[in-house]
């Protein structure tokens, strides 16, 4: 069986492309992770419950357009047959030698752990799963999962006894959107923890495949899902810490990025940059992940909860800021129309999943202030269509009459915008308040107030 190869008999088969991959969740996950296993030369079946999902791949087309590299690498496995998709778990499971589980363990909006998902999957694997089989869970889970949780379900659909006849490990996702596959093959050492050291050795071996940076092999599954998750908590206190120190340099009219370039300048020093909030599917969740568990072992991780706090409370801090700007206009926001620019949680993807913005928009709506949403990647959110909240791709159509531009999303065009185009546009005196630090220049058209996060008011 798999397990009792040597790291040579794998390669030898994986050279022969003789191992079957499947990988169960096509998700921002799940398909850079297929993918890269494909450019490696092997078979893969790709699986998800989403039947459109399927029928994309299945006709050459991948359903993250926006994730590089990852189009024309679908379009030409599924070509030359090396990749399928199926929606059938079973069929899937039983086909497959090595099992690949990216499945989502959030809601799509929220923050908590959900394993209905995983254990679903796990259940399926379980009832199908054959000597000498390999699982890897992918995705983010609190510590403890692997060993005390899927484990437990695995052996007991099976009957199998995992490290012994079959393998199974924790080995984490540790990409950022929208270079998911150059991240999975070139940028980070792998990180593999199993339930035994015979599983660790496995994975290790297997991902020294497609893992150029290597392999970094834990002492068990719980520090492999551990490690994930203070990789998250460690951004979010920072990112908060930033936050915090940006609002001493709005009390004080000073320019946050000047001093935390100055700061920076020293080698110990690191501050994150600020920002109207924290999105995505990691940074705001994992934190929840690790507060779980410590409470489970009597612990309070103080830090890591103000930092929550901090962050969540940015998009109300900035509401405010466009509340004090507009009155210094002599303009109350009840009776103004705002344009929020960028709706994806980050730059650059088409991805909302806790965007802060959906946050904007449900504070400004209790105000009842008018307003409209411009995204450049995104043509359709069913929130928005449920809010009765235009969202638009004409950065025209979304300054016309506005008084308030709020950008929360550091979208590469949002550095482009011509403020004298933009005067020309809204309904003067306006209000820019610049959440990302996007607007670089300090010249001013008359009529328009520009603040920001830790940005020095400029303007009127």
């Amino acid at each position: 069986m798999l397990l009792d190869l040597t790291p040579q008999e794998l390669n030898h088969l994986l050279d022969k492309s003789e191992i079957t991959f499947s990988v169960f969740g096509l998700g921002r996950v799940g398909l850079p992770l297929a993918v890269a296993w494909l450019r490696a030369g092997q078979v893969v079946i790709g699986v998800d419950v989403n039947p459109e999902i399927v029928d994309k791949i299945n006709r050459g087309i991948s359903p993250i357009p926006d994730e590089a590299n990852l189009p024309e690498s679908v379009e030409k496995f599924v070509h030359c047959g090396l990749f399928s998709a199926t929606t059938d778990l079973v069929e899937a499971s039983e086909k497959s030698d090595i099992k690949l589980i990216a499945v989502p363990t959030t809601p799509r909006q929220g923050k908590r752990y959900c394993s209905d998902a995983l254990e679903k999957t796990l259940i399926i694997i379980g009832r199908s799963l054959k000597i000498g089989d390999a699982i890897s869970i992918e995705c983010s889970v609190p510590p403890t999962t692997t060993e005390k949780w899927a484990r437990p379900i695995l052996e007991g659909e099976s009957g199998l006894k995992a490290d012994e006849e079959f393998a199974l490990a924790f080995s984490p996702q540790r990409i950022y959107e929208g270079r998911a596959l150059e991240d999975l093959e070139e940028r980070y050492p792998k990180i593999v923890g199993g339930v035994g050291p015979r599983s660790t050795e496995f994975f290790a071996s297997i991902y020294r495949r497609i893992a150029r940076k290597g392999v970094l092999m834990m002492s068990n599954s719980i520090a492999a899902e551990l490690s994930k998750l203070f990789e998250g908590v460690y951004r979010d206190v920072n990112i908060a810490l930033a936050n915090e120190l940006a609002t001493v340099c709005d009390a004080l009219d000073l320019n946050y990025h000047e001093i935390r370039g100055a700061s920076n300048s020293q080698p110990f020093c690191h501050l994150h940059k600020p920002g109207v909030g924290v999105g995505g599917a990691c940074i705001p969740c994992y934190p929840a992940f690790l507060q779980g568990k410590a409470g489970q072992l009597g612990l309070s991780l103080h830090l890591t909860k103000v930092a929550r706090v901090i962050n969540e409370g940015m998009p109300t801090y900035t509401i405010s800021m466009a509340i004090e700007s507009l009155r210094k206009s002599g303009k109350d926001i009840k009776e103004v129309k705002t344009s929020i620019l960028g709706l994806a949680f980050r730059g650059e993807v088409a991805d909302t999943r806790n965007s802060p913005s959906y946050e904007l928009v449900e504070i400004l709506g209790g105000y009842g202030t008018e307003i409209v949403v411009h995204d450049p990647l995104i043509e359709k959110d069913e929130i928005l269509e449920d809010l009765g909240i235009p969202l638009v791709d004409s950065l025209e159509e979304a300054f016309s009459s506005a008084s308030l531009i709020v950008i929360a999303t550091d979208h590469e065009i949002y550095t482009e915008l011509d403020l004298n185009e933009i005067v020309g546009l809204v309904d003067k005196p306006a209000v820019i308040i610049d959440g990302r630090n996007m607007i670089k220049t300090s010249r001013v058209p008359k009529d328009l107030i520009i603040t920001g996060i830790g940005k020095r008011s400029l303007g009127l």
